[in-house]
């Protein structure tokens, strides 16, 4: 058990994808916690997967949710409303962009490639904050994964920059219109991690060497360090932080070269 206790708290985690994902790391140190928690899957591709690490958690609701589909998100509030009642904090940890719109030149993405990685990277998170806060009876916490690319240019990253930054202005948007509410939003902005989705990244091997080699930690993260992180936010420690974006990358964000 964490120092954090969340006994007694439920949340959703969406984005586990297997093992090695952020959205899983995050879902086990809150189980660890004490909180419970609804899992979400996008297909039954997925299903199997997410089901067997949920099996490892503590009486987890295992719910499909294709952010992309808004009767989806609708019946899968009302399931972990039926279940649990009200929550505490949500966590979005779900991104995705064609393969060919991040190798290929900018300039060269597509309408429906962009209007694809924005709407599933950044919008979802839109309506799932609006389904959400009336869960959280007594205020709660939602935490989003974003990436230094929002601000800077990253070769290979492309057009999922574009939808980070689309992503952190909504935090901050929604973080003053939910905030007399007592419902705080902020994103995490990790450094690279070896994911599946990073798989799609080209030079993603020497983003991480970069990274290592100019942040004064001198090193790279873990995604047990994102992972407390999203602990923190969605515990009682973090009440008077709302609208930001907390970076967690061995200090990489603070250099100028």
């Amino acid at each position: 058990m964490y120092p954090i206790d969340l006994s007694g708290k439920n949340g959703i985690i969406l984005g586990v994808a297997n093992e090695r994902s952020i959205a899983w790391a995050i879902a086990d140190i809150l189980g660890q916690a004490g909180a419970r928690l609804a899992l979400t899957y996008q297909n039954d591709r997925l299903k199997d997967r997410v089901a067997r690490l949920g099996a490892t958690l503590n009486d987890a609701l295992l719910v499909p949710c294709d952010a992309t589909d808004d009767q989806q998100i609708t019946d899968m509030f009302e399931q972990v409303e039926q279940t649990f009642g009200e929550i505490s904090f949500l966590v979005h940890s779900i991104a995705f962009a064609n393969r060919e719109d991040l190798s290929r030149p900018f300039s060269e993405t597509g309408r429906d490639g962009f209007r694809l990685a924005l709407e599933v990277s950044a919008y979802s998170l839109i309506p799932l904050v609006r389904h959400a806060a009336p869960l959280m009876k007594n205020g709660g916490s939602v935490v989003t994964m974003t990436f230094h690319a929002s601000q800077q240019v990253y070769p290979g990253y492309n057009v999922m920059g574009t939808a980070k930054a689309a992503l952190e202005h909504e935090v901050r948007q929604l973080a003053s219109e939910f905030g007399e509410k007592n419902i705080r939003l902020n994103a995490i902005s990790a450094g690279p991690l070896e994911t599946l989705a990073a798989r799609g990244i080209d030079g993603f091997r020497d983003m991480r060497h970069i990274h290592a080699e100019r942040a004064p930690l001198k090193r790279n993260i873990t995604v047990e360090e994102v992972a407390q992180t999203a602990l923190f936010l969605c515990s009682d420690l973090s009440t008077g932080i709302t609208g930001s974006v907390i970076p967690v990358d061995a200090g990489y964000n603070i250099m100028a070269v």
